[in-house]
């Protein structure tokens, strides 16, 4: 039977709708994240941001207030970075890490030994009753190893030493959590324990796996086996299998260039002829980068590509929306006392969209900089 083609418009509609793009969600902030399917974390002052842009009610202290009552955790998961996510969807997430091999900390090639491996299981039980800084985890380390000089190569040492052990404690077995119980302006270096499924026993790697894929396909499907890939920092053949495997619980499309898509059954696919409003998007938020490149102009048009990605510092800029699909890019600049968000068009703006953006901005400035007298949006046509 042929496949119903899905036009990139519908696409676009389908990925707005899942993300709370189209309309704000009327949830709790942990219940949007695991909709959303997790929140790229490495930047902290993104966190509220794509949160804001998605659900109803989001203050500049909702994401501090999530993580101390343990609603939302911050950890290096999916392709060794930062995410936002809920209790449930660390386990499944760092499981499926863990099942592809992808925990790994050597930095220097080679081998690890199975102490070096063993002491690594164990961080989480020093740091299992409260957090744990950067220097206390690094002389909980150096103690063992002068106890054990030949579970790490002098090579690997020497690396390790250098980002004091850095590579070594960022494990999936460890969220993020401040020592001294304050969330400042960045991630906090200090880690805790990570938590466990409320039955004790994580899911097992098969699980995880299917798990995974069902988020990503939740979160920003339809999406193609190299979509789901590029997400989860696996590579294409056990994917391909995967989805293989899952079709008979799966919807099926195909785009415009006929690649096949993935979908689950009842997932949001409104349509291409709803009206999308404008939107502010943070620094390396999902929609960017849930897809494989060459593969996102559902919401990226490809003429747009490069002013997003800036590949010097490998930083993905904030942007907004405009009837769906990026259409330029934004700063904010503070001052002592005053904020400037600057818009950046990258294209042509009608006059209504530009009053709509201004205004959007100007909503999210006392969110994301509240500690300012003064708040005023800029438009740089340069």
């Amino acid at each position: 039977m042929a496949l119903e083609r899905l036009t990139e418009r519908a696409l676009n509609r389908a990925l707005l709708a899942r993300q709370g793009l189209l309309e704000r969600m009327a949830v709790p902030p942990a219940e949007a994240v695991e909709r959303i399917g997790a929140v790229q974390a490495q930047y902290w002052p993104a966190l509220t941001v794509a949160l804001w842009s998605r659900v109803e009610g989001i203050g500049a202290d909702t994401v501090p207030v999530e993580l101390d009552r343990g609603g939302l955790v911050l950890g290096t998961l999916l392709r060794r970075t930062l995410h936002l996510v809920t209790p449930a969807q660390h386990s499944a997430f760092a499981a499926a890490v863990m099942a592809v091999g992808d925990d790994t900390w050597r930095r220097s090639g080679g081998e690890p030994t199975p102490e070096a491996e063993e002491l690594r299981s164990r961080l989480p039980e020093f740091a299992a009753d409260k957090p744990r800084t950067p220097d206390e985890v690094t002389a909980w380390i150096e103690d063992w190893v002068a106890g054990h000089p030949d579970a790490v190569d002098e090579a690997e040492l020497e690396v390790q030493r250098k980002y004091r052990w850095r590579p070594f404690r960022s494990t999936v077995r460890l969220v993020r959590a401040p020592a001294d119980g304050r969330w400042g302006q960045r991630v906090p270096e200090d880690v805790l324990a990570a938590p466990v499924p409320s039955d004790g026993v994580p899911p097992g790697p098969q699980e995880a796996l299917r798990t995974v894929v069902r988020r990503h396909l939740g979160a920003f499907g339809p999406a193609g086996a190299d979509d789901v890939a590029q997400w989860i920092g696996w590579k294409i053949t056990p994917v391909k299998a995967l989805l293989k495997e899952l079709e008979p619980e799966l919807a099926l499309f195909r785009d415009e260039r006929g690649r096949v898509l993935y979908d689950l059954p009842g997932a949001p696919r409104p349509g291409e002829d709803g009206p999308a409003l404008v939107r502010l998007l943070p620094w390396f938020d999902s929609t960017l980068l849930a897809y494989a490149p060459g593969r996102r102009s559902r919401i990226l048009p490809e003429e747009h590509r490069e002013a997003v990605y800036a590949k010097a510092n490998l930083q993905v800029r904030p942007t907004f929306l405009v009837d769906g699909t990026v259409a330029g890019t934004w700063s904010l600049e503070r001052k002592r006392r005053t904020a400037v968000l600057t818009l950046r068009p990258l294209e042509r703006l009608p006059r209504q969209a530009r009053a709509q953006l201004t205004e959007e901005a100007e909503r999210l400035l006392p969110v994301c900089a509240p500690d300012v007298a003064e708040h005023s949006v800029a438009v740089d046509e340069a």
